[in-house]
């Protein structure tokens, strides 16, 4: 039996966030999460999000964009909720001990905001950078709840 938390990292698209989650989740706390992400619907992982896990040295090519039904009978120690979008769905997990809500900006969306690529990209790693401090201190956050 495992003593790893079992955690589920949902946002709209499994494109970028849930990904970015998963991603530093498996990096930085190989021994302490089995984590998992998937979206409202599976909108297909973003390549630009694989581009700016791989300049922090996090490998999440192989990854699969994933709609959430694939995980809504599996029980999870946290279902945490990424994106104001799907927090407003009010998804239901029954097998979940708990729903943590952590909002980040959308990278995906936030694109059309600026008027180069290189903005574009400083957009992704400005995510990335927050959710791996999220996930860091995660373990500790869900002891605390």
């Amino acid at each position: 039996m495992s003593n790893k938390l079992k955690i589920l990292f949902l946002c709209t698209g499994n494109a970028c966030r849930s990904q970015m989650a998963e991603g530093w989740s498996r990096h930085l706390l190989p021994e302490r999460v089995e984590p998992y992400s998937a979206g409202v619907i599976a909108a297909g992982l973003s390549g630009k999000t694989v581009a700016v896990m791989a300049e922090a040295g996090v490998d999440i090519s192989s990854a699969r964009s994933k709609n959430f039904g694939e995980y809504v009978n599996q029980p999870f120690e946290c279902v945490v909720v990424l994106c104001p979008n799907v927090w407003r769905l009010n998804p239901v997990f029954p097998h979940a001990a708990r729903t943590l809500y952590a909002p980040f900006d959308d990278p995906v969306a936030l694109k059309y905001t600026v008027d180069t690529p290189e903005k574009v990209l400083d957009i992704y790693r400005r995510v990335r950078d927050e959710i791996r401090a999220f996930v860091a201190r995660l373990p500790e956050t869900l002891e605390r709840k």
